[in-house]
């Protein structure tokens, strides 16, 4: 979770919004991603699929079945679907998001009988960060 609160880091210093992700295979971190729409134009450039974008690169395949998810904020509808097509075999995650996030809160993608792949599921790891990381970026941009 440090690589992923680093990227989140990044993200906030960049004028997005603070929220970072690593792909981990074998205990090895083969791709980051952080935060970048606004950056890349791009409203899907969001943390997990830059950074599954660039597991599935690194390993030249799209199923990425042996390989771990850590990302800084419960990941959204668009980004839990992109964990499913993927395969990813674990997904941890920080802070909840009760108004965006799609995993234990709004559709709750992956309870959903129509989905076809469910990650393992650990929530609250370095959520006391991650939350704090958020809530100064929002504040910050308020006042």
């Amino acid at each position: 979770m440090h690589a992923a609160l680093a990227a989140a880091h990044a993200a906030a210093q960049a004028g997005e919004v603070p929220v970072g992700a690593v792909v981990v295979q074998g205990g090895r971190v083969i791709a980051t991603g952080a935060n970048a729409p606004r950056a890349f134009c791009d409203p899907t450039a969001h943390a997990e699929i830059l950074a599954i974008r660039a597991a599935a690169q690194a390993l030249g395949r799209d199923r990425l079945e042996d390989c771990d998810l850590w990302v800084t904020l419960e990941p959204c509808a668009m980004c839990a679907g992109a964990i499913a097509h993927a395969r990813i075999a674990r997904l941890y995650y920080g802070a909840d998001d009760a108004k965006g996030g799609a995993v234990m809160h709004g559709p709750r993608f992956f309870s959903q009988p129509t989905c076809h792949h469910r990650p393992d599921i650990y929530s609250g790891i370095g959520e006391v960060e991650a939350a704090a990381l958020l809530r100064e970026f929002f504040e910050q941009r308020r006042g």
